[in-house]
């Protein structure tokens, strides 16, 4: 059984067999979290523009952004058929599709104080308008899984040591040619020390295989915990954060390619999740 064909622009059903290794791959990713103390949360579908402006979604990720209009009923002719909306039939756009599953984490926990070690994990659904699409490869909507890590510089760091371990062992037990690279994806603005300090030493790493990204892992330094007001509550001082993302779709192709079909693909994730699941991340049995 082949991959499915994309139902639209970027955009794809997933069969039964490609829903069951999703489902079963999700599941893995989220007990990477749980087992290591994330507390697992469901997030908004969508977010208000207001708020991702806050973060510098709309001046970074501009090639990205996708937002949501309501029909203004005062232009509006009904019985008309449509392929598309005019700007003028549109009311102005308050919320926005995010293009990861993290932002809706910080701005949740906007202006609270919170204790060192601090991990949360959400799947979300997330959109990026792209060049081109590319079956699972490359979505208009897409699942996205992510552990983030809000805390102390040292537990942020500790927590991307620790999932990049997590991710080249699940790659070799898959069989999977993976390489890590480093990406140029800015959460900073492109200008000043913030940028200048991502050059130095970068932000974002991508695990690719196929040349494909099909995970990374991000650090975000005080960057969010300073825009949301989020604080250490025994320091006062704003929360550094990172976070691990897996993107599931990706994960589907790369695996679909590697097995030619969902069901050997899903039987070689479901050895490697029980291969890993007797360790923890600090090395004891559970």
């Amino acid at each position: 059984m082949t991959a499915p064909p994309p139902d639209g622009p970027g955009l794809a059903a997933l069969s039964p067999g490609a829903t069951v290794l999703l489902q079963r791959l999700d599941a893995l990713f989220e007990g990477w979290g749980t087992g290591g103390g994330a507390l697992p949360m469901i997030m908004p579908p969508l977010l208000p523009v207001a708020s991702l402006a806050k973060l510098d979604v709309y001046d970074n990720f501009p090639h990205q952004a996708l937002v949501v209009s309501t029909l203004d009923l005062t232009q509006h002719q009904q019985g008309v058929e449509h392929e598309e909306f005019d700007g003028q039939v549109l009311e102005p756009a308050r919320f926005g599709l995010p293009s990861a599953a993290c932002f809706a984490v910080y701005l949740h926990h906007e202006g609270r104080a919170l204790d060192d070690g601090t991990t949360v994990t959400v799947l979300g659904r997330c959109f990026r308008r792209e060049e081109h699409y590319d079956g699972l490869r490359r979505l208009l909507g897409f699942h996205m899984r992510e552990v983030v890590a809000l805390g102390s510089h040292e537990f942020t760091q500790e927590h991307l040591r620790r999932f990049e371990e997590r991710i080249l062992a699940l790659a070799a037990t898959l069989g999977l040619a993976m390489r890590k690279e480093a990406a140029t994806d800015p959460f900073y603005d492109r200008g000043g020390q913030r940028a200048l300090l991502q050059k130095l030493a970068p932000v974002k790493h991508e695990f690719i295989v196929d040349d494909l990204a099909i995970a990374s892992v991000n650090v975000h330094r005080n960057f969010f915990g300073e825009r949301c007001g989020i604080t250490l509550a025994d320091t006062g001082k704003a929360v550094h954060t990172s976070c691990a993302a897996f993107g599931l779709e990706r994960w589907l192709s790369v695996l679909h390619t590697k097995y030619g079909s969902w069901e050997a693909a899903t039987v070689a994730v479901e050895k490697a999740a029980l291969e890993q699941a007797p360790v923890a991340f600090d090395g004891a049995e559970r």
